[in-house]
């Protein structure tokens, strides 16, 4: 026996509840977006954080060292709040401060940047620039930042006081690591570095810092703004304990779970924070290899002041005793 079929024009009580019912989920759609947004550009994008990991690179017996890792700060005269929590960081005393670059964002945020680094300045401590040291940010469709890179999206901007900036860094004392090598005496460690300039930007100069690092080192440290993998594979192959570097903001819009889309660079989105090896899949003690530590950095463009899963932050490195 055939089904019954009933045929015929939707009951118009029916077709209402159906228009109510897809209103209804378009509007919470609505909602939950518009919240989502508000909370990315209203609350977690100022919701500092100090992250906290521990390295092995110290020699063995050797007592911790506290090493602050700023970076991408994007500060602007008007941001009192991160410039607060920036003076902060000195309440944790570090013995050593690796600045990774991007500080400015706005041609009067040089003294602002100094009066927030404040005590930190009396840190040992060792720089380099990132491309927003050098220009300006302008307004963009954020969709570009899901495009390749060509490292060029801010060469026709004004130009920003990183000299002035640079100056003061270096009559603090800290070192310029820009496309250079150079070494510091913290506690009594000799540490050897190694940096370029902005990768970002194709300024880094990869011949003038080639070669072996230094092995009579306690410990040897190289510095990048942006991570990549160019750079990284460099410095890995010439014997450098870690890789420090900032540049992705973390993804800084990020799904639950998911994490990063997007690095602003080469370096795959899976490393777009935190502590790795590099290669990606090596391990401590294999010959060619290093440690890889990426902040996800303080802050954004003025023109796309949003967070989201991605909480802005400084990293206190905790480096601590090898087992040989």
């Amino acid at each position: 026996m055939q089904p019954h079929r009933i045929s015929g024009p939707v009951e118009p009580a029916a077709a209402a509840r159906a228009l109510r019912l897809t209103g209804a989920v378009l509007g919470a759609g609505a909602l939950t977006g518009a919240a989502t947004l508000a909370y990315a550009a209203g609350i977690e994008v100022r919701s500092f954080v100090v992250r906290r990991v521990e390295v092995p690179l110290l020699p063995p017996g050797h007592r911790p060292l506290k090493v602050l890792h700023v970076s991408d700060l994007h500060l602007t005269p008007s941001q009192g709040r991160k410039r607060r929590w920036l003076a902060s960081l000195a309440d944790l005393e570090p013995d050593l401060v690796v600045n990774t670059g991007d500080n400015l964002a706005h041609a009067e945020s040089v003294g602002p940047v100094l009066e927030g680094l404040g005590r930190l300045l009396d840190v040992p401590g060792v720089f380099v620039p990132g491309s927003n040291d050098y220009f300006a940010p302008k307004p963009r469709n954020p969709l570009w930042y899901l495009l390749p890179d060509d490292g060029r999206r801010n060469t026709h901007t004004p130009r920003l006081p990183w000299g002035d900036l640079r100056d003061a860094f270096t009559g603090a004392g800290w070192l310029d690591l820009t496309n250079t090598s150079g070494r510091l005496r913290v506690d009594d460690l000799d540490l050897a570095f190694v940096g370029v300039d902005d990768p970002h930007l194709e300024y880094d100069d990869l011949t003038a810092v080639s070669g072996p690092a230094p092995r009579d080192a306690d410990v040897r440290v190289a510095v990048a703004h942006a991570p990549y993998l160019r750079v990284l594979d460099q410095y890995a192959r010439d014997g450098w304990d870690v890789t420090i570097a900032g540049h992705t903001h973390g993804g800084q819009v990020c799904l639950p779970f998911k994490g990063a889309l997007v690095t602003n660079c080469d370096l795959e989105p899976a490393r777009a924070k935190g502590l790795h090896r590099h290669p990606a899949d090596s391990r401590p003690g294999q010959v060619g290899t290093s440690w890889l530590h990426v902040s996800a950095g303080a802050g954004t463009s003025p023109y796309a002041p949003v967070r989201l899963c991605c909480r802005p932050e400084a990293t206190l490195m905790t480096w601590t005793a090898r087992d040989h």
